[in-house]
């Protein structure tokens, strides 16, 4: 029983964050047309007020994100043509990312840098952990398959550690910059600023909560490779 436990508090831990952000940010979605610009067009005017008119705005299948080598924000649909509560706030956010990156605010460089670095990092973990198993069963010998597991459940770790790490650079973007672009613009209707804070504390948890959940390919990687030669 306390194992069962212990795994239901972990599958909490790891699934939990992730249920919350994509809750959050469903919920004030609707109704759609509750601003009078969408998420896109908001994020123009922002860009415009910085003097950030060089910042291209996309649509985009990949999440909500600002992309400092092709200097876009990119909004997901539901976000890029959506007058919603959420359109706008998350598209604060990203505008707030843009100028972080214009002004060479220093933990943005250090996430940006860290990034770069850890999607072949997470690349080359993920072939370790194929490799494993295939590696212990040619030479018979369980310590090169445990190595070389070690080093792919580090690797494949290290998108969490490195988003907690810059869950700061998450939270400027949200708090430092985005909210305070609502609030003096006085874009927020009577009643949406507790809402939007809401909503910035969950897209500065984006990525933190979505490196989470890749643990739990971790803990899948461990069952197949413990029922396996090693």
């Amino acid at each position: 029983m306390s194992y069962v436990i212990i795994v239901a508090i972990v599958l909490v831990v790891l699934i939990g964050p992730s249920l919350w952000v994509k809750g959050t940010m469903k919920k004030y979605s609707q109704p759609d047309d509750r601003y009078p610009f969408t998420g896109a067009v908001f994020a123009s005017k922002l860009l415009t007020a910085l003097n950030l008119q060089d910042i291209k705005i996309e649509s985009t299948e990949l999440g909500d994100h600002y992309d400092p080598i092709a200097r876009a924000v990119r909004l997901t649909a539901d976000k890029h043509d959506s007058k919603s509560l959420t359109a706008i706030t998350i598209a604060a956010h990203e505008v707030g990312h843009a100028h972080q990156h214009a002004i060479g605010y220093g933990p943005f460089k250090l996430r940006t840098l860290l990034v770069k670095t850890m999607a072949p990092a997470e690349r080359f973990g993920a072939l370790i952990l194929m490799t494993a198993p295939f590696i212990a069963l040619i030479t018979r010998v369980p310590g090169p398959g445990l190595l070389m597991f070690l080093g792919g459940l580090l690797t494949l770790g290290l998108g969490a550690v490195v988003h907690l790490i810059t869950l700061p650079t998450e939270l400027d973007a949200s708090f430092g910059r985005a909210l305070p672009m609502l609030e003096e613009g006085n874009i927020l209707k009577e009643g949406d600023e507790v809402y939007a804070r809401r909503l910035l504390t969950a897209a500065a948890c984006t990525y933190v909560a979505a490196s989470l959940m890749s643990l739990i390919n971790v803990a899948r990687w461990w069952t197949i490779l413990r029922k396996g030669p090693l």
